[in-house]
């Protein structure tokens, strides 16, 4: 194995930036992005996002990496090119958009068919065995990331396992294949890392059904709260009495307006989809739970919107009450608003009531019709109900007209939050 690498890394997301700043601690890597911004701020060792452990990397260790705009320069003379461009689920086409990563294919294709092309983005199942017959190459792999939001880089440093996905019939890819994994392995501080080598088809597999089943358990919490809720029943210690069946655990298991974020609505969607013509009932119950927990979370935040939190059974007669909404992102160390609950339960309620929302990462005054206030003190003085997809220590003063269903909530005692 050679000493060093020459790697490019096409799209710098939480993917692809974890991937490009892993590997050029010990090999040349050049993070290729249509976005100036996102290129001129990791060529200054500044993270375009939120993530603590890409943030510290970038300042204070030492990376053989650059990121350029110019995609036929940085895939040129390079032994890898890594694909981490992204793949929205499209509801005209019933599955991924992949068009992102055939341009990158056709172009390290024509400027270097030598490149090992190794696709992390999320794609359908069936996508990598159709993509190679469709650019006559046996030179592609697909190796799905397993990374939570805001943690990418730690995930990378410790991943709970390796997924390589061939045809291994070609014995140069096998071979490119088993030294990637070492170069990769190489590079993390975990070493014991479980390593799987399959058809990519069975790959693309794993990765959609891993997270449909983490949105089969935020579901299932969900329903579960839902339940307690309109029963006068505690959530916590139910929940608690589960989690002691070692079976169960606890972990994954807070309730919340609903799964939302980068990942699970659209992989659950494509895995739906990939189910054409495939008995099933589950899957599609999991997306569809997720519509009515939202719908659920929606007529309970219109219902207590109501009445006057200050003076409990007080109705607001004809004037509309004003509901302030504690943040957009999906939860705590995050900038990204993408598919967020609780902006479709703001969409869903916005007519009945007034609203304002809290959201220091938003920088404009309005969101979809609505005041961002960001001064959070006059923000808690005129927000009649406080909602809050996850409890903050900042409203701490004001739990008396707060509504969450974040049960975990670590800075206030049992008593108080129950």
């Amino acid at each position: 194995m050679k000493n060093e690498y020459k790697i490019a890394v096409a799209g710098i997301g939480y993917v692809g930036l974890a991937n490009a700043i892993l590997l050029a601690q010990y090999h040349k890597v050049i993070a290729v992005d249509i976005n100036e911004s996102k290129v001129n701020m990791i060529n200054q060792r500044k993270s375009p996002i939120v993530d603590y452990e890409i943030e510290q990397y970038l300042e204070n260790h030492t990376l053989n990496l650059v990121a350029t705009k110019d995609s036929i320069v940085a895939y040129k003379d390079v032994d890898y090119v890594i694909i981490a461009t992204p793949t929205n689920f499209s509801s005209e086409l019933n599955c991924f958009d992949t068009t992102s990563i055939e341009k990158v294919i056709d172009l390290v294709i024509k400027t270097n068919p030598e490149a090992t092309i190794i696709i992390k983005s999320t794609v359908p199942i069936g996508y990598t065995e159709s993509i190679c017959k469709r650019f006559n190459s046996n030179n592609i792999i697909f190796s799905p990331e397993f990374l939570r939001e805001g943690h990418a880089l730690y995930d990378n440093l410790y991943p709970s396992r390796i997924i390589m996905g061939g045809c291994w019939i070609d014995s140069n890819l096998k071979e490119n294949a088993y030294n990637f994994t070492k170069i990769y392995k190489y590079c993390t501080i975990k070493k014991n890392i479980p390593i799987l080598y399959v058809n990519p088809s069975e790959a693309e597999a794993i990765k959609l059904f891993a997270n449909t089943y983490l949105a089969l358990r935020v579901s299932f919490y969900n329903e579960l709260d839902t339940y307690a809720e309109m029963k006068n029943l505690n959530t916590k210690q139910i929940i608690r009495g589960m989690g002691l069946d070692p079976r169960i655990g606890e972990h994954y298991n807070n309730p919340s307006f609903g799964y939302g974020g980068y990942c699970l609505p659209k992989d659950t969607k494509q895995l739906l989809a990939n189910y054409d013509g495939v008995p099933e009932n589950l899957i599609k119950a999991i997306v569809q739970s997720n519509y009515t927990r939202k719908k659920f979370i929606s007529e309970k935040i219109l219902k207590l919107s109501h009445f006057s939190i200050n003076s409990k059974d007080k109705d607001f007669g004809n004037a509309k009450p004003v509901i302030g909404f504690y943040r957009l992102i999906m939860k705590a160390n995050s900038d990204n608003f993408r598919e967020s609950s609780v902006i479709d339960i703001i969409e869903s309620i916005e007519r009945q009531v007034d609203i304002v929302i809290y959201e220091p990462e938003c920088k404009d005054k309005m969101f979809h019709g609505n005041k961002v206030i960001n001064n959070l003190v006059k923000f808690k003085s005129m927000s009649n109900l406080i909602v809050a997809n996850r409890y903050s220590k900042e409203l701490e003063d004001v739990w008396e007209k707060l509504y969450t269903r974040d049960i975990y909530i670590s800075d206030l005692d049992d008593e108080q939050m129950e």
